[in-house]
């Protein structure tokens, strides 16, 4: 039988390459969407695919059911991809803007594992791989929002991992740089929804650094930047090694903000990713 796995974030980007780049190795995927529309797309294009959103509880259990109840009650992995990020400086961040994206990129996605955890713990294996990110080991400017989520996943995905008690079941991060995605393009949303920016006391960052970042850089490839296929075939390697490791780094940045937290002073790492 094919090995199963279940994704979030599938409607684009490093989802969508994990979702193929696993299918074409005989995995059977279920390609989860938060949007119907994008479901249908990915069912056009020959992979097995339904409705998750991470900020729905319900959405999350239906999702659950849908995937059980294709496979038989068993699941061999989880990617859990799902995310967006709400670009703005830390002062301009109001509540609501931290509660929406907290509830996608960390709420939602620890419900996920809490709520498959007893399948994994009947069968006695399984592997949950996390997709967090170069910001969740090292913050830059105008990026608070998502980093903090990040730095939790990076936190609780450790915490999963000592309390882990069953040999078979591994909980791992993946650590993405800059991987060609919609993921700038997609910010827009959130930033436009609930970033004054107009108002704030640092309009003048905004309009010659954040903005034109946002919207005049999108298409425009960063220094350093992979295909999303690069992020597949760290995935692979978690899913497939029999002793996989704990973190998986990809591009240039990861490594190198690695370095700089684990080596350097605080206050010269400041400096460094000040310029970020």
């Amino acid at each position: 039988m094919a090995r199963t796995i279940l994704i979030t974030g599938c409607s684009s980007g490093i989802g969508l390459d994990a979702a193929h780049g696993l299918k074409a190795r005989g995995w059977r995927v279920f390609a989860t969407c938060r949007k119907p529309d994008d479901c249908a797309r990915l069912e056009t294009e020959g992979l097995e695919s339904f409705p998750l959103d991470l900020a729905s509880e319900e959405s999350i259990q239906s999702a659950i059911a849908e995937t059980l109840s294709r496979t038989g009650g068993t699941l061999d992995a989880l990617f859990n991809n799902g995310a967006f990020a709400c670009p703005a400086f830390a002062e301009d961040l109001p509540r609501g803007a931290l509660r929406e994206i907290f509830e996608t990129n960390l709420f939602g996605q620890f419900d996920l594992i809490n709520r498959l955890m007893p399948t994994f713990r009947a069968q006695g294996h399984g592997r949950i791989v996390n997709n967090s990110s170069v910001l969740g080991l090292a913050a830059v400017r105008g990026r608070g929002a998502y980093v903090a989520t990040k730095f939790a996943m990076e936190g609780l995905t450790d915490t999963y991992r000592l309390e882990n008690r069953i040999p078979g079941l591994h909980f791992i991060l993946i650590e993405p740089g800059p991987i060609t995605s919609d993921i700038r393009l997609k910010a827009r949303v959130a930033f436009e929804k609930w970033i004054d920016w107009q108002n704030s006391p640092n309009r003048e960052q905004y309009e010659s650094v954040l903005r034109p970042r946002l919207y005049a850089g999108v298409g425009k490839k960063d220094q350093w930047e992979l295909p999303a296929s690069a992020v597949t075939a760290k995935l692979i390697h978690a899913l497939e090694s029999e002793r996989p490791k704990p973190r998986y780094f990809v591009t240039v940045p990861t490594y190198a903000a690695s370095l700089i937290k684990r080596l350097m002073p605080t206050r010269i790492a400041d400096r460094i990713l000040r310029k970020s």
